[in-house]
């Protein structure tokens, strides 16, 4: 009580400050997500998306030098497959030459402390862009979880240390689980996207990997809403999250990131494994965009919502300001 308490006491400088901060901010607590096409010296920034770039594997290795030198120990990769490889079976994502599994062996062997998630999802493999193998005009669960399974095999073959299903399929986690041990692949990790929401914040993403859902030739889904989650909803979220858990998932991740902070709390009070946040191509975008206008500070808004999604209870989040922000750190000590 006044004057006795004096909250102003412990705010005095920067050094009073830091001794009583209840949430800091490492390298390590970030991962870069990577976007790989095909070819060699071939680098082409996203243009929602400023600074960030599509390169081809000789490329990605520099960059992986660069990430792991700064501190950072995890990235989550993303292809752009050719336009030919794409049909609505996915068969391309578990081919054992494929983009995404010759990137995965080139980064495990030119750094093998590189944590390597690979994403696991048929969108960049779909002709109508969607995260499964259409059918009736929906997209086919069952079905797609058996092509994911084959797809999380063959990251695991090429070295990945852990998958990263985004597709938002129903039972995906526990059929993962199964079939990378019964592959033998026991220590092989899942990261799930367990309250991945319906968001517009996806947009610039959706440009990097050309994998918005598109007119077709028979009947698909016009979004993805039938099966990532609708953004009203919270106990949903709770929910999914624990039914991954039960089923074997090692992470759990909430996706958006900002917009989404309560439910990132609300997971992580409910389940007992890490909790990794994304913080998404929008999100970034959004501030690319003021600050290149002079509207906002680019660092200190990117260190302020980094903070605070830690603060809400993430282990990990995965950032495209995740170089950014580790070099801001590591002057900072």
């Amino acid at each position: 009580m006044f004057p006795l308490h004096r909250g102003r006491r412990l705010r005095t400088n920067e050094s009073v400050r830091s001794l009583v901060r209840e949430t800091t901010l490492s390298p390590s607590d970030f991962m870069f997500p990577m976007f790989i096409t095909e070819g060699e010296n071939v680098q082409i920034e996203i243009a929602s998306m400023p600074g960030i770039f599509r390169r081809s594997i000789d490329l990605t290795l520099l960059e992986i030098h660069e990430v792991y030198a700064l501190g950072i120990r995890a990235v989550n990769l993303y292809v752009k497959v050719s336009e030919d490889l794409k049909d609505n079976t996915g068969k391309e994502a578990w081919n054992p030459n494929g983009l995404m599994q010759n990137a995965i062996r080139a980064i495990k062997k030119a750094c093998p402390e590189m944590v390597v998630m690979p994403d696991v999802a048929l969108d960049p493999y779909s002709i109508y862009g969607h995260d499964g193998i259409i059918a009736n005009a929906d997209v086919a669960n069952d079905s797609t979880n058996d092509a994911l399974v084959k797809m999380a095999i063959s990251h695991a073959e090429a070295g990945a240390d852990f998958v990263a299903p985004s597709d938002m399929m129903d039972g995906r986690v526990l059929r993962l689980r199964q079939g990378l041990d019964a592959a033998g692949f026991h220590n092989v990790g899942i990261m799930s996207y367990s309250a991945k929401y319906a968001s517009a914040f996806y947009g610039p993403f959706r440009d990097a990997l050309d994998s918005a859902p598109r007119a077709a030739d028979v009947v698909v889904p016009k979004d993805k809403k039938t099966y990532q989650m609708d953004y009203a909803n919270r106990l949903e979220a709770i929910k999914e999250a624990l039914w991954d858990v039960e089923e074997g998932a090692d992470m759990v991740m909430v996706k958006p990131g900002i917009a989404y902070l309560d439910i990132v709390r609300e997971v992580k009070n409910a389940v007992n494994v890490p909790v990794t946040v994304y913080h998404v191509s929008g999100e970034y975008a959004m501030i690319k965009a003021a600050a290149q206008r002079g509207w906002l500070d680019n660092n200190a808004i990117m260190m302020e919502q980094l903070m605070c999604i830690k603060r809400a209870g993430a282990s990990l989040i995965s950032t495209y300001f995740a170089k950014e922000a580790a070099q801001v750190l590591n002057q900072q000590n």
